[in-house]
């Protein structure tokens, strides 16, 4: 099966218009034609160092700060779970730990993969690598869950003197780490992945195979 690219084809990334790859720009709306961006791992790579340098202060500094009129706590997302784990809430300190800490370290670990992939082979076929970037992308819009969480507990719970809970500076890491790994997954280019699968030299015949 042919792809667009073997036939010299190129879509604009605005209109969706297809045109030669000989054309420089899109004649019905003005952008520049490429068929695949040349920074696309760089900007991959780029957005996954910036989501890790957020999310390891994101899991150092407290998420939730609770006052009350005889004490001040402080809790990290892990050290959150585990107090809600020994006070018997167990599922809720699953879903946390989850959240927080499963699905994040997960995504970091696939688009690592992926991109690594692209770039030096790898042993997964290209289908199963392409359901994993539709999972990241996918999961990426219940990244936030955690922040909204905070958000909420902190506009409910405001008793004056008495209680009061606040957001940490854990949650203004954790959410630039989530939009930084959700750019990543963004900016990685599947048909990279199938580029790759084309270009990769085919089995040389056997001996024993007739010469034709």
């Amino acid at each position: 099966m042919s792809s667009a690219k073997d036939m010299g084809l190129c879509a604009c990334t605005r209109c969706g218009r297809v045109w030669p790859r000989t054309q420089s720009r899109c004649a019905r709306c003005g952008r520049r034609l490429q068929s695949r961006h040349p920074m696309a791992l760089q900007n991959v790579w780029a957005w996954w160092v910036l989501g890790l340098m957020f999310y390891l202060p994101a899991n150092l500094y407290p998420m939730l700060i609770t006052r009350t009129l005889s004490s001040e706590a402080e809790n990290t997302i892990v050290g959150g779970a585990l107090e809600l784990a020994r006070h018997g809430s167990y599922g809720i300190a699953l879903v946390i730990l989850l959240a927080s800490v499963g699905i994040p370290v997960a995504k970091f670990v696939t688009i690592a993969a992926l991109a690594f992939g692209v770039r030096h082979g790898s042993r997964m076929a290209p289908a199963r690598r392409q359901q994993l970037h539709e999972v990241v992308e996918y999961i990426g819009r219940w990244s936030m869950i955690d922040v909204f969480v905070v958000a909420i507990l902190s506009s409910l719970v405001q008793l004056g003197a008495v209680v009061a809970v606040r957001p940490g500076p854990a949650s203004f890491y954790f959410a630039l780490s989530v939009i930084c790994t959700m750019f990543s997954a963004m900016a990685f280019d599947s048909r990279l992945i199938w580029d790759a699968e084309d270009e990769m030299p085919r089995t040389a015949p056997s001996l024993k195979d007739p010469v034709t």
